[in-house]
């Protein structure tokens, strides 16, 4: 059987009169063939944006059923079409996702793995970035996977499970369920239910409209496709009972989420792991900035120990918050101070779940980690150091870790120890021993070096502390958004960090304290918001945490912290901290050859910190011309002098990552840093 589509003017040639004659088996119905209908719907809609490609139906009369046309001539509607993804699909490359030969197309239909064949060589090393994002890394806010919120949307019509060459985990076939009776959409079905809390597969129904075409000839997927590409990760118990046993994970973390999340634990699958390779090209999509040009050049941000970068999800909280939140908090009678407080409070208790306080009393609000330790040495060390006791840090730590502590030092007549490190970088832990004793008070120290990257046993330490009487006090900083902090099981008196290291606003930090040791704690600063009652004779001061926020707070930035915890959550620590020491040990092997550059900081265990020198060139040279290259990194001493002090340099340059950063990136910085050295060789 033949068929010939009229359109135009049938009695105008040069309109497209007709149409050639095509093959179209005849389909239950009467229906043509689904093939062609896709083709000609694809090159019309494709074609009405620019209006280039749209079927001549204007020519002579320019009538389509007596309706006069203003659409203007196009190529002939039955141009090949080689690369069918759309523009800004995440699956298209420099030559699309078609056979990147001209003319060639692929074939409609089910085609296991088709759309993920590359349109050109030069794409092939992105294929190993497509599929990952497809498997949930956690739960968004909806329960939903986080893949189906904000990765899945973004392919193209024609992925499905089958056809982009993800198979059912483990070879398993799910069992069996019955179509729904409600709603077709299963996430309008029961807004209650959870992605992650229910295991239950969804209720498709087996067919659409009776005798319809099959989705798959329009290269759609098809039902089970769909079940396939949302809950990769779901498993029933008899599902798990047929599963191999896993004979040894690749990820040191798995154990301890198991531990951490028992439930779980009961319902993961006993594979390598719970979670894909890491898709760092979708984690940058969430980062508008990484999309800037320097001098002509991309972006790249090494300055992440300085400062990161904000998500999209962080900049819309802040915005949402003063569009619809704005207002002072507690004690107002009128809505927008009740938004603003819920807001606020519930962003404290963000932090806590995040560092794993057992109360949101525990969490006060500051403006970063070097407020924080001020206000642990002006009131918890006014308190309770006196002369002769004795203060110990060590010789790894920040400015704002070591002159809060001088100045108590130096008013009540105490003594300030340093813990000293070895040629690595690494605190000397035989010799932090013997400096403890019965006069110490407090150890103040680092959990990562923000000079050199080197992460401080911080749990030996804060134990030895207790042990010797001492309280305990980690600046976070460096390490929070790095590694999983749990604070109960640090048992450290103190935990501080800020929030712009995070990911989160400038502006906002946190003081984690011990309640019965805040409870015992004095105010720092007097005013509003932290006083029960006050007469000219007396005041009678809020119990923590509100004692040591006085006067009006930074709420929006607190509100933007608690949505960047929100953020890293969805992502998973343990995820970023895998992807970053990977790339931490590749930057490594591939800056340290370089002719005449001296590493600074060499410890076994380093966050995403490198500091080094190159011979010949002072540090700020090496930083300007990474920044004509776009290539943001920090040279100076970093506010740490005594440690770089110790390796004999007043300034270093330090590139710092994070887990939206790439190897491309590293090799530009390594390009940059060889041709420097090529120079003064």
């Amino acid at each position: 059987m033949t068929m010939q589509t009229p359109i135009g003017n049938p009695g105008n040639p040069a309109a497209g009169g007709a149409l050639p004659d095509l093959p179209a088996p005849a389909l239950p119905g009467g229906l043509p063939d689904p093939s062609m209908l896709a083709r000609l719907a694809t090159e019309f809609f494709s074609a009405l944006p620019g209006g280039a490609a749209v079927p001549d139906v204007s020519a002579g009369s320019g009538a389509v059923g007596g309706v006069p046309s203003a659409l203007p001539a196009a190529a002939p509607i039955l141009s090949s079409i080689g690369n069918p993804v759309p523009p800004g699909s995440p699956l298209a490359g420099p030559g699309g996702a078609g056979t990147g030969v001209p003319g060639l197309s692929l074939p409609q239909g089910r085609v296991p793995g088709a759309n993920l064949l590359p349109g050109a060589p030069t794409h092939v090393l992105s294929l190993s970035n497509r599929i990952p994002a497809l498997a949930p890394h956690a739960a968004a806010q909806n329960g939903l996977p986080d893949s189906v919120v904000s990765i899945a949307p973004a392919f193209e019509p024609r992925a499905g499970g089958v056809a982009l060459g993800v198979p059912e985990a483990g070879g398993l076939a799910r069992p069996h369920v019955a179509p729904a009776t409600g709603s077709p959409f299963y996430f309008l079905d029961d807004a209650a239910r959870s992605a992650v809390d229910a295991p239950l597969d969804i209720a498709v129904p087996h067919s659409l409209h009776g005798n319809a075409a099959d989705p798959r000839a329009f290269g759609l997927p098809a039902q089970n496709d769909l079940r396939e590409l949302l809950p990769l990760h779901r498993f029933t118990p008899d599902d798990a009972a047929r599963t191999p046993s896993r004979t040894g994970s690749l990820y040191a973390f798995d154990d301890a989420r198991a531990a951490a999340h028992p439930r779980d634990a009961q319902r993961a699958t006993p594979f390598a792991s719970a979670h894909p390779p890491f898709d760092v090209h979708a984690v940058r999509r969430d980062f508008p900035i990484l999309s800037e040009r320097v001098n002509g050049k991309p972006l790249i941000w090494f300055d992440n120990a300085a400062t990161t970068q904000k998500p999209q999800a962080v900049i819309d909280r802040l915005a949402y918050f003063y569009e619809h939140e704005n207002s002072n908090i507690h004690r107002a009678a009128h809505t927008l101070a009740g938004r603003a407080t819920d807001a606020y409070e519930h962003a404290r208790e963000t932090v806590r779940r995040f560092v794993g306080a057992s109360s949101a009393d525990e969490i006060v609000f500051v403006r970063g980690t070097t407020e924080a330790i001020n206000l642990i040495a002006k009131s918890w060390g006014e308190q309770n150091i006196g002369a002769g006791d004795e203060i110990v840090v060590s010789h790894l730590e920040h400015h704002a870790n070591i002159v809060p502590w001088q100045q108590l030092a130096a008013a009540k007549g105490a003594t300030l120890r340093v813990i000293p490190v070895d040629d690595s970088g690494q605190v000397l832990l035989d010799e932090y021993r013997k400096l403890l004793n019965a006069r110490t008070k407090i150890v103040s120290v680092t959990q990562v070096s923000n000079a050199l990257g080197t992460v401080v046993p911080v749990a030996e330490i804060v134990d030895l502390a207790h042990r010797a009487g001492a309280k305990a006090l980690v600046d976070g900083a460096q390490s929070v958004s790095h590694m999983r902090v749990d604070v109960q099981a640090l048992d450290a008196d103190f935990f501080v960090f800020s929030g712009h290291k995070i990911f989160g606003p400038t502006g906002i930090g946190v003081v984690y304290g011990k309640r019965e040791i805040l409870d015992a704690m004095p105010p720092w600063q007097g005013g509003g918001n932290m006083i029960a009652d006050v007469t000219f004779e007396r005041t009678v001061f809020q119990p923590a945490p509100a004692r040591f926020e006085a006067g009006t707070g930074n709420i929006a930035d607190a509100v933007g912290l608690g949505a960047a915890l929100d953020y890293v959550n969805r992502i998973g620590i343990e995820n970023i901290a895998r992807y970053e020491h990977d790339l931490l040990a590749y930057a490594t092997s591939v800056l340290a050859p370089v002719p005449g550059v001296r590493l600074v900081g060499t410890a076994k265990d380093k966050a995403s910190v490198l500091s080094f020198v190159l011979r010949g060139y002072e540090t700020e040279e090496v930083g300007r011309a990474l920044n004509e290259d776009g290539i943001a990194v920090r040279s100076g001493h970093h506010c740490a002098q005594p440690i770089l002090r110790r390796f004999g340099l007043e300034a270093t340059v330090r590139p710092s990552l994070a887990f939206y950063n790439t190897c491309e990136e590293v090799d530009a910085m390594v390009d940059t840093v060889r041709r420097l050295a090529a120079r003064r060789a």
